[in-house]
């Protein structure tokens, strides 16, 4: 039987948009990508890889590289306003309760190992205005230059996807706010430096936690707690609100904000989720992100957003091209997995920012716990499994 639906349009170059151009090439589709930014972004916050992650990771045939630009943190330490260690736990018990399939690496080197792998057209500085769906095809108006005919359109342009807006309605439809802000930047220099450890100081509802990256770099992570979403989308009036939230804290505090100062690239958003009770209409799909955003607290949504882009390419290798019968097994697979993700992620999200001096207590009480080997294994197993069980679509 021949091929259907062979040409392609992919919305945004992360992490899921690539992984599908991957695997759709592999099975003979035509992909084309595109991304709104000029160019290739990278860099980004710390992320953890392992289970589902981990195992994509290897199916792709990036484990070597991706192994090899990791990190593998040694200690998790939380501290007071001098820097004495209040809770925290040794790395490798993460890596003992996962059988070793466990490191860390910041999302955008990921990304950037991930995008080497596709052999697909691809465009910068373009993104969709408005889709046409008819019988035949998706007629894809563009930001600059004249509309093109797609047989499917598939978003993966994350949490503020606009293909999503586009085909299924405005944001607010769908996002489930959990209560957080999340900042994050990199900077070259900073004198205080942990090798191999994940420093973190909190006050009620605020941390701030910071880790040594090669080349002499450091990478920093915000989270605060804010009842009523920011409607500002200025880089300006966010390093305003992290100097007003973090402004008379200890530790740290005024060197890093400093150092905040003298970034152009800061990313600043909402915590939330994304909940739609589908990811398809017509001839358009959604993956990652746009899709099923876990929140950044999740920590596993690159790997959510690989395992979407896996799932989604076989279905439609396995349906030759349907794209009727291939959406709707995508959506039976994926669903049962990602609602229960959604659920933990919301459960797990304030303990990255306790909004009480009590709820410190707890979690500082909790982490020492994980001093006792096997109580931390059975925990880590429990807490952060994300195994799926992957078809083989070859």
């Amino acid at each position: 039987m021949a091929l259907r639906n062979q040409r392609i349009l992919i919305s945004g170059a992360g992490i899921g948009g690539p992984a599908l151009a991957f695997w759709l090439r592999r099975y003979g589709f035509e992909p084309t990508l595109i991304e709104r930014a000029p160019a290739f972004r990278d860099g980004g916050y710390m992320i953890d890889v392992w289970g589902v992650g981990y195992d994509l990771v290897e199916r792709m045939g990036l484990l070597p590289a991706a192994l090899e630009a990791g990190y593998f943190i040694e200690h998790v330490r939380f501290v007071d306003e001098h820097g004495k260690r209040r809770s925290g736990f040794d790395g490798d018990l993460f890596r003992l309760a996962l059988d070793g399939r466990f490191f860390s690496i910041p999302r955008g080197d990921l990304a950037r190992l991930i995008f080497s792998k596709v052999e697909a057209e691809t465009r910068f500085s373009t993104s969709v205005e408005g889709l046409r769906e008819d019988a035949e095809g998706v007629e894809a108006h563009f930001n600059h230059g004249p509309p093109e005919r797609f047989d499917l359109v598939i978003g993966a342009d994350g949490l503020r996807s606009h293909v999503r807006e586009c085909v299924f309605g405005p944001e607010k439809s769908y996002e489930k706010y959990l209560g957080y802000y999340a900042a994050s930047f990199i900077t070259q220099g900073y004198p205080h430096r942990d090798e191999k450890t994940y420093l973190s100081f909190s006050k009620p509802g605020r941390s701030i936690a910071r880790y040594a990256l090669r080349g002499g770099r450091s990478a920093f992570l915000f989270v605060f707690a804010k009842d009523r979403r920011i409607p500002s989308h200025e880089t300006s009036r966010h390093k305003a609100i992290l100097h007003q939230t973090f402004g008379q804290d200890g530790w740290e505090t005024p060197e890093i904000l400093a150092r905040m100062d003298e970034t152009d690239e800061l990313y600043f958003d909402a915590v939330s989720q994304i909940r739609m009770p589908q990811w398809s209409k017509g001839r358009v799909a959604l993956v990652g992100d746009a899709a099923h955003c876990p929140s950044l607290m999740a920590g596993a949504g690159s790997a959510f957003a690989m395992l979407g882009a896996y799932i989604l390419a076989g279905e439609l290798h396995k349906a030759d091209g349907d794209h009727t019968k291939a959406f709707a097994a995508y959506e039976r697979r994926m669903r049962p997995f990602i609602d229960k993700q959604q659920r933990d992620a919301e459960r797990f999200a304030p303990s990255f920012a306790p909004r009480t001096g009590f709820g410190l207590f707890v979690r500082d009480t909790v982490l020492n716990l994980m001093k006792v080997r096997l109580l931390a294994i059975w925990f880590t197993r429990r807490n952060f499994a994300n195994a799926f069980d992957l078809p083989d679509y070859s």
